[in-house]
């Protein structure tokens, strides 16, 4: 039986990553940026007034903390304003946010430090020089590094790139993940089950799982166990993907059926793998491109299990993250546990934080059994416990990863 440490080393070592392209920005979120973004203007790109009020001189309001200035007011800029203005010794203009510093402006005089009069505007408030004005390249400067190579794009480097002015950046982009059930008891979830027939659960199960790693996925569905016909799909997807999970490929006849469907599309191992639940797995590299391709247990429990474990973390590596696995934290149980000796255990819980003093507590929802889908809905974390141990009690530290989920 091979220990998971060794089975998630051959599927990391599979990794690869797409070749990068160039996308619109607004579909760049989430990915991570394959190129050094240099910022071809500054940004701002000139002097503008950071709130509503009137440009001035700073030298013709400083003695305003002692006795009022009044000052003319010789016109209004409003932001996107393009007309060139100029302002003479001893003259205020009313500007918006936004709007461009006339010449010879050097501060801004917040609406509140005044009466707010249109004609003449008296000054009760000092500013200094530079007060209140965003100047010329404050954030970015003509030739800075705007988003580096390797960053993960989010809101805040979305809005970076479009302020300086780019419209598509190249970009690590999503694995492409096919998703393949077989067994002939499966229906779709629009139809009736008959006798002996159940829901496919697994295609839209997975499906989600990958979605939420990142991936670009293709549910294909249910599809017969029938050799050449499954062969047929499975061909057609490696050359569409990245990553194949084939769910129900392992175990019984159906599983033969689908390793003799495979066996001469490449070297697809299929094993034991120390671990609980999910023992029970097969990976391999096929198609002439070498794609990583995954068979899964028909149990969804156990297919979401594995797919957590091993298959999330080579989309995650694929995508280019430098850690590619969830966070761990230790946590002291809240009820005691019992795991299957030789096996890492994989078990459900609740992780939850003491309010008094910080620590992490987790609660173990559900039996060890590997058909409770419904605990796996409740379950924030898995609870991971070594092959050597089979009973943890109550207060006991034990390590669990946290399965936070996108947005």
């Amino acid at each position: 039986m091979r220990s998971v440490d060794e089975q998630l080393a051959r599927v990391i070592a599979a990794a690869v990553r797409p070749a990068p392209v160039r996308v619109a920005i607004s579909e760049s979120q989430g990915l991570l940026c394959a190129e050094e973004v240099v910022a071809e203007r500054a940004l701002p790109g000139f002097d503008q007034a950071a709130v509503d009020g009137y440009a001035v001189r700073s030298v013709d309001v400083q003695g305003a903390g002692e006795h009022p200035v009044q000052l003319p007011v010789v016109g209004e800029i409003p932001a996107g304003s393009r007309q060139p203005r100029r302002l003479q010794p001893g003259q205020a203009v009313r500007v918006a946010t936004g709007a461009p510093l006339p010449t010879l402006a050097d501060a801004v005089v917040p609406l509140g430090y005044t009466d707010g009069h249109q004609a003449k505007v008296t000054v009760q408030r000092p500013v200094p020089s530079a007060a209140f004005v965003r100047r010329t390249g404050e954030d970015v400067q003509t030739g800075d590094i705007a988003v580096r190579r390797g960053a993960s794009i989010g809101s805040a480097q979305v809005g970076l790139l479009a302020a300086v002015g780019r419209n598509k950046v190249l970009v690590h982009p999503r694995p492409r993940v096919s998703v393949v059930s077989v067994g002939e008891e499966l229906v779709d979830v629009d139809r009736t089950p008959g006798q002996g027939q159940v829901y496919d659960v697994n295609s839209y199960a997975l499906a989600a799982a990958a979605r939420d790693a990142g991936a670009e996925v293709s549910r294909v569905g249910i599809q017969s166990a029938d050799p050449r016909r499954l062969r047929e799909v499975v061909e057609g997807r490696l050359l569409l993907s990245e990553i194949v999970v084939v769910a129900g490929g392992v175990g019984g006849v159906v599983g033969d059926e689908v390793r003799a469907a495979l066996a001469d599309l490449g070297d697809l191992d299929v094993t034991r793998v120390a671990m609980h639940p999910g023992s029970a797995q097969g990976f391999g590299r096929l198609g002439p491109d070498a794609v990583p391709t995954f068979l899964l247990p028909a149990n969804p429990m156990s297919a979401l299990v594995v797919f957590e474990v091993l298959v999330r973390p080579l989309i995650r590596a694929a995508l280019g993250k430098r850690n590619p696995y969830r966070r761990a934290v230790a946590a002291r149980l809240l009820s005691p546990l019992t795991s299957t000796k030789g096996r890492r255990g994989f078990l459900r819980g609740q992780l939850l934080r003491d309010a008094e003093n910080g620590e992490y507590l987790v609660q173990p929802l559900g039996t060890s059994g590997s058909h409770l889908l419904a605990s796996l809905a409740e379950a924030n974390c898995l609870i991971m416990l070594d092959e050597d141990v089979t009973d943890v009690a109550v207060g006991e530290e034990v390590l669990v990863s946290f399965l936070a989920q996108r947005g």
